[in-house]
């Protein structure tokens, strides 16, 4: 009876979040209206998270809020208890899941894990053709001179992540990409020990993030978008998100 109301509580304080964001925005973003079908279920109680990332994780218009919809469920449990935690620092995330268990961040992970919805259309790059080729040799090859591994020797070679910690990179956008792997560089952005992410982007300049970030925008989804299993590579550097 209390997990019920606790639930049911923590459901209006998203709805009144929701609306209140919503209604700052002129107009409203059609893939984030909140519309779900029972009141008590993990559908209902994810309208917190719908004004940014969409009605079904798919993202929105706004470039610095990703797809979330069919990460693996371990990454996007561990985002959730750093923003908790306060090791990610993200003002309205931080404010959202201050009070949630670990119980309950798995649960709303597992819920968004398992979401498909459609994948945004590609966003061409803005970069001239020596750009793109730097890109495309940081995604499939990497850069051994400056010990920087291929982003595919740990995203996947669909670049859609690996189960249960690495993320899915395809269906980014550009922007948000670029933000994210300056504040990896940069140190704002952490992750558990080793700390592989932040030992590979502090190796990485300017440009080769802006054509990281170009080349993966323009890139099209796979007609599978799962995670793939568990060590379908060999990861070329020990990595905290995968133990």
């Amino acid at each position: 009876m209390h997990r019920t109301r606790s639930r049911l509580e923590l459901t209006a304080a998203a709805l009144v979040f929701v609306a209140g964001a919503a209604a700052a925005q002129t107009p409203a973003d059609p893939a984030a209206v909140p519309a779900f079908r029972k009141l008590d279920s993990m559908e209902a109680r994810a309208q917190g998270c719908v004004t940014c990332h969409g009605q079904q994780g798919q993202g929105t218009s706004n470039d610095y809020f990703p797809r979330i919809a069919g990460k693996p469920a371990g990454y996007l449990y561990n985002q959730l208890r750093a923003f908790r935690d306060g090791s990610r620092r993200y003002a309205p995330m931080n404010y959202l899941v201050a009070y949630l268990s670990d119980d309950y961040l798995k649960e709303l992970a597992e819920y968004y894990a398992a979401l498909r919805p459609p994948f945004a259309p590609p966003q061409p790059a803005a970069l001239p053709p020596q750009g793109i080729e730097r890109g495309r040799t940081l995604l499939q090859d990497g850069d051994a001179s400056r010990q920087i591994p291929a982003c595919m020797a740990c995203h996947g070679p669909k670049l859609t992540g690996m189960v249960p910690g690495i993320p899915g990179l395809v269906g980014l956008r550009p922007n948000y990409i670029a933000a994210q792997l300056t504040r990896w560089r940069t140190g704002e952005r952490r992750a558990a020990a080793p700390d592989c992410m932040q030992r590979i982007a502090s190796r990485l300049g300017d440009n080769d993030i802006q054509a990281v970030a170009a080349y993966l925008g323009a890139m099209a989804a796979p007609s599978d978008p799962a995670p793939d299993p568990r060590d379908i590579v060999r990861m070329p550097v020990a990595c905290g998100s995968q133990q």
